[in-house]
């Protein structure tokens, strides 16, 4: 591909570790796959400017400013943040199985209802702002290998949460196809490497706390960086 110009934003590094030491509170990691994606690729222009925390709202109004008409290619993952994915895990790992199913409920209405609106408002923003790069729509791993391990929280939690990954996925899916964008869907990647599955590719609860159930470096190593290296 013409590589003039390759942004990613929000391509999130958390829980990898090894971060930049530009990017303060954003945790953007070396191990990320923008990182060392571009470090075998030689882009002729290389952004990197994803923030930890982000939404598709604040993705769209503070991260595309590198985006210009000569941009080639964009890698974007925005989604979790908007339906409140840190604070139902927080519900889910604190109290009980009803108020996480609740909670999840609550996520995945978000999900179906908003969230569809405020992808389409971040993409089209992309397009505008780069009318002819590829851009490469990143999804989210399901959390929890089912019936594996004992410690944690049950199954029906797990169940749920992995539901919800499931139902953000599919939205991200459908509204990157209307606009015309790739969905990478790193599921299979992932697959027998969840928590309980022995081979953990996620954090399960640690601190620091926003470390939590983000992958890892082996994640981000062996998970997103094939799929998207497949693709991109």
């Amino acid at each position: 591909m013409d590589a003039a110009g390759v942004v990613h934003v929000a391509a999130l590094g958390v829980g990898a570790g090894s971060y930049l030491s530009d990017s303060g509170s954003c945790k953007r990691s070396s191990r990320s796959c923008p990182a060392p994606w571009s470090a075998a690729n030689s882009p002729a222009s290389f952004s990197f400017v994803a923030c930890s925390g982000a939404t598709s709202t604040t993705v769209k109004n503070s991260q595309l400013g590198s985006l210009t008409s000569t941009t080639t290619l964009v890698s974007v993952s925005a989604g979790g943040n908007d339906i409140g994915f840190a604070d139902i895990m927080g519900v889910c790992v604190l109290q009980s199985d009803q108020a996480c199913i609740n909670a999840v409920n609550e996520g995945t209405a978000k999900a179906r209802n908003q969230l569809p609106g405020q992808l389409d408002q971040l993409y089209s923003s992309i397009r505008s702002r780069s009318p002819q790069a590829r851009v490469m729509v990143l999804g989210y791993p399901r959390l929890y290998k089912l019936g594996s391990c004992i410690v944690g929280i049950g199954d029906t939690k797990r169940k749920a949460l992995d539901d919800a990954a499931d139902t953000l996925n599919s939205v991200i899916s459908q509204r990157a196809t209307a606009a015309g964008y790739q969905f990478i869907d790193v599921r299979g990647a992932f697959s027998g490497h969840e928590i309980c599955s022995g081979d953990a590719w996620i954090h399960s609860t640690r601190i620091p706390v926003d470390e939590s159930y983000h992958p890892n470096s082996k994640g981000r190593q062996y998970g997103y960086l094939p799929s998207f290296d497949a693709i991109a």
